[in-house]
């Protein structure tokens, strides 16, 4: 399947042939991710769940995958420069560890707000850190000037061909592994695990629906997918922090193409799905991750028993705010 026809102002966009290709290219340097199951969770639930755990990634979420495949699809002369992207959440993890293994520099502008324990595991991975004022005029005008300064290519967390790609691999792992799911759900923010999910299962199973979940708090995608168009994020405040971004303009062509629904969930939810998972299947996931299984604790799949696969995001964690510490 390819989706270039149906955009007129993106010069290419992502298909399945491109998905298998980061299989190939990838293949020695990402974790084959376990796929887990709980009896627990699929008596709470009533379907069988089947858990694609990214948040056993390297740098901890799925994030790896794209920002690899971005970095190693350069060749030596792009390369030679070293990548940017501004970020405070996975992807300047992501971004910098790739750059070290390629062995060229990761330049990553960061929000002076970011929390310390992502600024130190940006810093462990290697990553050259410039911090700016927590805006996006700040992020992206900081970005440009280190663009100038040093030549590096920008590598977009989530609207990038390349990441779409990487990030569908998961998908693919967990098709190979249980091929006869009637859905997977991934969590939506800037769409790029959704998208390149949704290229997986359309290609695997054209009968297989591929469900997107995000907070109610931020239903931009759900919003925008209902009225055909991207609507900006305005002003989101969810616990799940790695949602807040708006839809890229290569996901969102894909997203309509191929995701069969958005639903949304409330803030309980996300918090009563996450503690279950810590507590009953005993991996730490973060509140990202959860929104799939807050999904079906509030049943917006649809009636009867299904088998049901979720792309566990990630599981970084700020462990001094966990949400059940602030419970009344």
């Amino acid at each position: 399947m390819n989706h270039a026809a149906k955009s007129g102002s993106l010069t290419r966009l992502t298909g399945i042939d491109d998905v298998h290709m980061a299989a190939k290219r990838i293949n020695n340097l990402v974790h084959r991710t376990p796929v887990l199951t709980c009896q627990a969770l699929n008596e709470a639930l009533g379907h069988r769940v089947f858990l694609k755990c990214e948040n056993f990634q390297k740098v901890g979420a799925f994030k790896f995958r794209g920002a690899c495949n971005a970095v190693f699809s350069l060749d030596d002369a792009e390369a030679k420069n070293g990548v940017i992207a501004h970020s405070s959440g996975n992807h300047a993890q992501a971004l910098a560890l790739a750059a070290r293994l390629r062995g060229i520099p990761a330049y990553i502008v960061m929000p002076s707000n970011a929390p310390q324990v992502k600024k130190d595991a940006v810093a462990g991975y290697g990553g050259y850190i410039t911090f700016c004022e927590p805006t996006l005029q700040a992020r992206e005008s900081t970005q440009d000037k280190i663009i100038q300064k040093t030549g590096a290519r920008v590598v977009h967390p989530y609207d990038n061909d390349l990441v779409i790609a990487g990030q569908g691999t998961a998908a693919l792992e967990l098709l190979q592994e249980v091929p006869d799911l009637d859905i997977v759900m991934t969590p939506v923010g800037g769409g790029g695990l959704l998208a390149g999910t949704a290229l997986v299962v359309a290609s695997f199973n054209p009968k297989v629906k591929t469900i997107g979940a995000e907070p109610e708090a931020a239903d931009d995608a759900a919003r925008s997918l209902a009225a055909g168009h991207i609507i900006p994020s305005e002003n989101p405040a969810t616990i799940a922090d790695g949602l807040l971004t708006s839809l890229g303009s290569r996901n969102f062509e894909i997203i309509t193409d191929s995701v069969d629904s958005i639903v949304t969930v409330s803030e309980a939810s996300i918090v009563r799905a996450m503690r279950f998972v810590w507590e009953r299947i005993k991996i730490i996931i973060e509140p990202s991750a959860a929104v799939p299984i807050a999904a079906l604790f509030e049943k917006r799949v649809g009636q009867g028993p299904k088998n049901i696969g979720i792309i566990i995001s990630g599981g970084n964690v700020d462990l001094g705010s966990l949400p059940w510490n602030h419970e009344s």
